[in-house]
This record gives C-alpha cells, sequence and structure tokens, in this order.
C-alpha cells in the first residue's frame, strides 16, 4: 500500500471517531508519520495507536494529535508554542498549518532525533528549543496559541504572559492520578478564562532538562 493510501487510511480511522475540518485533515495527509515512528513500529506508523519512543516517551496517537490540534481553533494563526516536542509529529502537523511553530523539548536526545526528521522533511518553519518549556520562549513572545503535549499539574503564570491578548493555551491538567482533562484558556482583556474538552492520558510535564 503506498504511503499516500495509508495517510488516507489513517485519517479515515481518525475521522470515524473525530470529524476533521478540512484545515486540520489536509494537514495530516501532508505529513508522513511513519517518519516520526520509532524502527521497531513502522508497520504501526498508521493505526491510532500510542508508540513508545526512546527515553520512555511516547509518541502520541493520531487521534489525540488530532483534537489537540482541532481544539486550539488555528485558523489564521502566526505564531504556535508547543510545550513538549516529542518525536517532533505534533509540530510537523502545526507547521502545515500555522506560518511559525516554536517546540521546546527537555530530553536532548529527543530533540535531536525530531530536529533530523524536521531537515529531512525540509519543515523549515519550526523552530527548536533545549530547554524546560514550563519556562516558555520569551524571546518570541507573545504567542497567539500555545499547546502542552504533556500534562500540567498547573499551568506556569509566565505562559500566561507569554500568551497573546485573544490567544488560546490548551493542556491536558491533572486533576487526580491518571485523571487528565484537557482544558482550554483564553485570554481576553489580560484575564484567563477556562472550559474543559475531555478527558485524556498524557505522559507527565518533568521539570528541567535532561541530557
Amino acid at each position: 500500500m503506498t504511503k499516500e493510501r495509508n495517510l488516507h487510511k489513517l485519517v479515515d480511522e481518525i475521522e470515524k471517531q473525530f470529524p476533521l475540518e478540512p484545515h486540520v485533515k489536509a494537514a495530516f495527509l501532508s505529513v508522513d508519520r511513519e517518519a516520526f515512528v520509532p524502527n521497531g513500529f513502522k508497520h504501526l506508523a498508521y493505526t491510532l495507536d500510542a508508540l513508545p519512543m526512546v527515553a520512555s516517551q511516547w509518541i502520541s496517537s493520531p487521534l489525540t494529535v488530532a483534537k489537540m490540534t482541532q481544539h486550539l481553533e488555528l485558523k489564521g494563526v502566526d505564531s504556535v508554542l508547543e510545550i513538549g516536542c516529542g518525536s517532533g509529529y505534533q509540530a510537523a502537523i502545526l507547521s502545515k498549518i500555522c506560518r511559525r511553530v516554536f517546540t521546546i523539548e527537555r530530553i536532548d536526545e529527543l530533540l535531536k532525533e525530531a530536529k533530523k526528521r524536521f531537515s529531512a522533511l525540509e519543515m523549515h518553519n519550526i523552530f527548536t528549543r533545549f530547554d524546560d518549556g514550563q519556562r516558555g520562549w520569551k524571546q518570541y513572545a507573545p504567542f497567539e496559541r500555545i499547546l502542552f503535549s504533556a500534562t500540567a499539574k498547573e499551568i506556569p503564570e509566565i505562559l500566561f504572559e507569554q500568551l497573546a491578548e485573544g490567544g488560546i493555551l490548551l493542556a491536558p491538567v491533572e486533576q487526580a492520578e491518571n485523571y487528565h482533562i484537557i482544558t482550554r484558556y483564553y485570554k481576553k482583556n489580560g484575564r484567563i478564562t477556562s472550559e474543559t474538552i475531555e478527558q485524556s492520558l498524557f505522559v507527565p510535564i518533568l521539570d528541567g532538562t535532561q541530557k
């Protein structure tokens, strides 16, 4: 089966559970998930499974990535900050919708792998940083959108400061052990309001960096 047919099959599987807006669907059809999956799991690249990577991390299920992407309301958005680059798959999807994607990863080995993938796929509008993502990326703030690709117990105030007026921050927030709720925060007139969307399961965000 060709990669194109595999991608269409993947999108069909996502849409059985979560209908995609046209711009999100187009992004998924233009990013080959196989390029982001470790060698031993290539045969599962087009399934809806989350898959293990190095450093005890996971590449999220494409269904989860689709939901997070769509819940960010990205149409017409210029800049997005991702906390937790991981394999780079989520950033790659974002890069097909937004003009500039800034992604931070705390595990050096993961970031180096992701950067190689971005380079090989000629994704030149993704900017990477090795750091604790909970600090954000002040140099390029404010961001119209901020996305957590890992579960936070609470959102650091500095990230709300780096969110543009009228912007959205989306994060899985831990309510109890193994009970995470995707929460969407809005910044209007300098005030933060929030709404809960649905339950999810992500790896936890950790402090500091790991070489």
